[in-house]
């Protein structure tokens, strides 16, 4: 009883419409905030809180060889598609033979681009096995050597439901798009103007500056004294003050 509860959620969860866009969207905006004017995040940087609505959805692949990325975190959707625990695996054990030349092409782009690829898939078809559509996005990380052989993704199917796993995917479409360096915060400085921007020359003219004239005082002139030889008697006798 409770194995056909559990097929019933998830051929809920499949038949929901919108969901591979929204939550294709979302993770691309939460990459973006990571980004935090760097170019590519840092795998360090991802907090799982951010991604609460697409957790299940969501996945982290490592770069082992060329064109070649091996699932080291992945969301129940992922494993319920396969039928089986998915770490460790290649994400092209995901795919038919014929997708895994394309989606391993796209892989490598994302590592050496740096840069961002989307992809739209079918599920392969069959006895057991309804139709199914995908979408992939795949966003470039920095490891902790700070160089990009880490993978933030996502995988969103939608139909009908899952039947018989585990559930391939060919590559209907794959858009590859470089990652657009962030703008500096800070704009430059400006030049200083030189003065021949004006026409004045390699050197600018000097001018003379008017000297202030000092202020000079004339002593007032003092009274000659009389000559005692020239004074009368009478005179001279006046000159000396009487002490009594």
């Amino acid at each position: 009883m409770d194995r056909e509860l559990d097929t019933v959620e998830k051929v809920a969860r499949l038949g929901q419409a919108g969901v591979g866009r929204r939550v294709v969207a979302q993770m691309r905006a939460y990459w973006e905030g990571l980004r935090a004017g760097r170019d590519v995040p840092a795998r360090s940087d991802i907090d799982p809180r951010g991604l609460e609505n697409a957790l299940e959805y969501a996945f982290i692949l490592e770069r082992v060889a060329p064109g070649m990325g091996r699932f080291r975190l992945a969301g129940m959707h992922l494993n319920d598609l396969m039928g089986m625990e998915i770490r460790g695996m290649p994400l092209t054990a995901m795919f038919t033979p014929e997708g895994r030349k394309r989606v391993a092409d796209a892989t490598e782009a994302v590592f050496q681009g740096p840069a961002i690829a989307e992809l739209v898939l079918t599920a392969e078809a069959g006895i057991g096995k309804p139709p199914m559509t995908a979408r992939l996005l795949l966003l470039p990380m920095k490891s902790d050597m700070g160089d990009v052989t880490r993978i933030l993704g996502c995988l969103v199917a939608e139909g009908q439901g899952i039947g018989r796993t585990p559930r391939r995917f060919i590559v209907d479409a794959a858009h590859v798009q470089p990652v657009t360096p962030c703008a500096h915060a800070t704009a430059p400085m400006p030049k200083p103007v030189t003065p021949e921007a004006f026409g004045l020359g390699k050197r600018l003219p000097t001018f003379s500056v008017p000297k202030t004239p000092v202020a000079t005082t004339t002593p007032a002139p003092q009274a000659s004294r009389p000559v005692v030889n020239d004074l009368t008697p009478e005179e001279r006798r006046a000159m000396f003050r009487i002490v009594k």
